[in-house]
């Protein structure tokens, strides 16, 4: 009796600490920043759009867009569908669809709407309020820099360009990311990323970028009446 005691609870012991190793081994711990960063990536990903179109036959436009309603209405740069043919809009899932532009705003806030047709309500991105950024605080943008889709970058705002009413960051923004959300830490779109500095003409990300303050797309959309 004494020795089936000891014999079980030497299995029971084994039988725990492989339960704890395996345990150990598959646990993925993260960082309460990483935590954020995957948390923001998950809730905002499904309503970031890719947006491709012909403006010659040697010309494309590559950009990203926000979903801002179920019935898809979704917001970009003006840039990005200035002049293009045949608007192809992809979403998240690989799912593609015709755009087509139903308002768009030039000058410094360089905003426009593209409409899709889908039977399925889509998810919109909940917007931030801009006025209530600071310098110093974390922000996230996704986007489609040179096609590489649904790639999350991170920084900081670096400033606020009060005389050309821009959001300043060092979050990597590429040429495919204009069009695409800048984020807070709650996964509330607070800009539209716009443009890089590029004194010398250098394409890539030097991390000086800029966004257009989200209330400034807010009274755009309000203004174009389309919301339905």
């Amino acid at each position: 009796m004494y020795k089936n005691l000891i014999g079980k609870n030497i299995i029971i012991f084994f039988l725990t600490m492989i339960l704890f190793v395996g345990t150990k081994v598959h646990a993925q711990n993260f960082e309460q920043d990483e935590l954020v960063n995957i948390s923001v990536y998950e809730k905002l990903n499904p309503s970031i759009v890719a947006i491709d179109g012909k403006i010659t036959e040697e010309e494309f436009s590559s950009g990203t867009g926000c979903i801002v309603t179920p019935n898809g209405l979704i917001l970009t740069s003006r840039h990005v569908i200035d002049g293009v043919k045949d608007i192809k809009i992809k979403l998240y899932d690989g799912t593609e669809k015709e755009g087509i532009v139903v308002g768009s705003i030039g000058g410094g806030n360089d905003l426009a709407l593209v409409k899709i047709s889908t039977q399925v309500p889509l998810k919109p991105v909940k917007f931030g309020n801009s006025s209530e950024i600071k310098v110093g605080q974390k922000v996230l943008a996704i986007g489609n820099p040179f096609g590489f889709n649904n790639t999350l970058t991170t920084g900081i705002v670096s400033r606020f360009d009060t005389e050309r009413n821009k959001i300043q960051t060092d979050a990597a923004i590429n040429p495919g990311s204009s069009g695409g959300p800048l984020v807070n830490s709650n996964a509330e779109v607070i800009g539209i990323n716009q443009s890089i500095y590029n004194p010398d003409n250098n394409k890539s990300n030097i991390g000086i970028g800029f966004a257009v303050p989200i209330n400034e797309a807010k009274l755009f959309i309000q203004k174009t009446n389309y919301i339905n």
